[in-house]
């Protein structure tokens, strides 16, 4: 994939523009219809939240941005709203708040079996559709057992801690970037996208790199 466009993308379980951003970008990038190479990258949005918060996103976010609970109840209502259009069931009503680590260091897992792409897409689907706990060892092994990979291996890489490192990593290099938000799109390695833009806006950055690349050539 040496003529693909390296697509470097920093998100969170949790985020929920990040799963919109996710089916924009792919909208975008089938309009580009060019090779795109997509890695992503881990970003802690609230890396204090305890795993078993005890409350509804509701009361989380009422608590950390000190937000009236019906305001947050409409903002809620208005981000689900969108995740609709683009083809996506969000179901805050059985959303388990948690501290997502662990469930970074098992997509940098996936990473390592080449299978990151979906391991993403899948705890994604967790936390916003499904209902499932994304915080916590044993559901996340599950997870992973459901996709194919071994229960004993799994489970090893994170009662171990084995890709810690990497997570902490990727937190750092956005650091370095100053992504202090989330998604974060880096399109070869030199043009930030921030947030979940438009399909049309991706498919014109990727077009314009595809355009710079041919005369680079």
């Amino acid at each position: 994939m040496s003529d693909a466009i390296k697509v470097d993308i920093w998100s969170d379980v949790q985020c929920p523009w990040c799963y919109i951003g996710k089916r924009k970008f792919e909208a975008g990038a089938k309009q580009f219809g060019g090779a795109v190479e997509i890695e992503y990258h881990s970003f802690e949005l609230s890396p204090d939240t305890p795993v078993d918060f005890d409350g509804t996103p509701v009361d989380y976010l009422s608590q950390r941005k000190g937000m009236p609970k019906q305001q947050v109840e409409q903002m809620l209502a208005n981000v689900t709203a969108i995740a609709k259009s683009v083809g996506l069931d969000y179901d805050y009503d059985h959303v388990h708040q948690t501290n997502t680590v662990i469930s970074h260091e098992l997509i940098h897992f996936a990473k390592s079996k080449g299978r990151q792409l979906e391991m993403k897409e899948r705890l994604l689907k967790a936390y916003f559709v499904n209902g499932e706990h994304v915080g916590r060892i044993p559901d996340l092994v599950d997870i992973a057992v459901e996709l194919g990979y071994d229960r004993a291996e799994v489970t090893e890489a994170l009662e171990s801690h084995r890709f810690l490192a990497d997570v902490k990593a990727d937190v750092a290099q956005a650091q370095e970037y100053g992504i202090n938000g989330v998604p974060f799109f880096v399109i070869d390695g030199k043009y930030g996208v921030s947030g979940a833009q438009e399909a049309e806006t991706f498919a014109n950055v990727l077009t314009q790199v595809a355009s710079e690349k041919e005369i680079v050539q």
